[in-house]
């Protein structure tokens, strides 16, 4: 266990914030970084995020309280960070990336730090801003959703040892990719539900009938 949660690893928080280039190199190729640190990371983000929309001011919340469930947040979130690791992972083995799953993984994981230090002071704003001051709430928001996209960016180029270009493209076709995923699970949730109808329906109508 120690190995997964050390003094070095925590370490990696700041450094992948200051140096995300050299920090994400030494996850690749020095074994850094932690995959179940990114995961609690996660777990911190989709609190933080559920936190929002239950605190955040009713000038910027357009969302009733009663209706957040934090289960079904993090299980949102955990399915698209799910979705995006193994949509890139997929993805960048056709392309001869050098990242394996685990990188893919941590480097997800750490890249959402910047939102989860942008997210608390941005639900403080929220509740002292007067009308026509959300702007101020969507700048701070806007910061941390850009320095975790800039780190996502960086990260995938790293890890994989791409050129920027290559790695804007693969991430295009990664978001591509989960699209397409999503629209085939609902699809096929669909029909099972339509299947599990008729079945229903035909099991009662002979229940009937009898």
């Amino acid at each position: 266990m120690s190995k997964f949660f050390n003094k070095e690893i925590f370490y990696y928080y700041r450094r992948v914030l200051t140096n995300p280039i050299d920090s994400f190199y030494e996850i690749r190729h020095r074994e850094k970084g932690s995959v179940p640190l990114a995961l609690i990371t996660l777990l911190v983000f989709s609190i933080c995020f559920t936190m929002n929309r239950i605190f955040a001011g009713f000038i910027v919340n357009l969302t009733d309280p009663r209706t957040v469930n934090g289960i079904d947040d993090l299980t949102r979130i955990l399915l698209l960070f799910v979705l995006f690791s193994i949509g890139n992972w997929s993805v960048t083995c056709l392309s001869e990336g050098e990242g394996r799953f685990k990188d893919i993984l941590t480097v997800a994981g750490y890249a959402l730090m910047p939102l989860i230090i942008t997210y608390i002071p941005a639900i403080i704003v929220s509740n002292v801003l007067g009308e026509n001051e959300e702007i101020f709430y969507n700048i701070i928001l806007g910061f941390g959703f850009a320095w975790s996209g800039i780190l996502i960016l960086l990260g995938i180029m790293t890890i994989h040892n791409y050129t920027m270009l290559k790695t804007i493209v693969t991430l295009i076709i990664t978001i591509v990719a989960m699209l397409i995923v999503i629209f085939l699970a609902v699809l096929l949730f669909d029909m099972l539900n339509q299947v599990t109808g008729m079945f229903r329906g035909i099991y009662s109508e002979l229940t009937l009938r009898s």
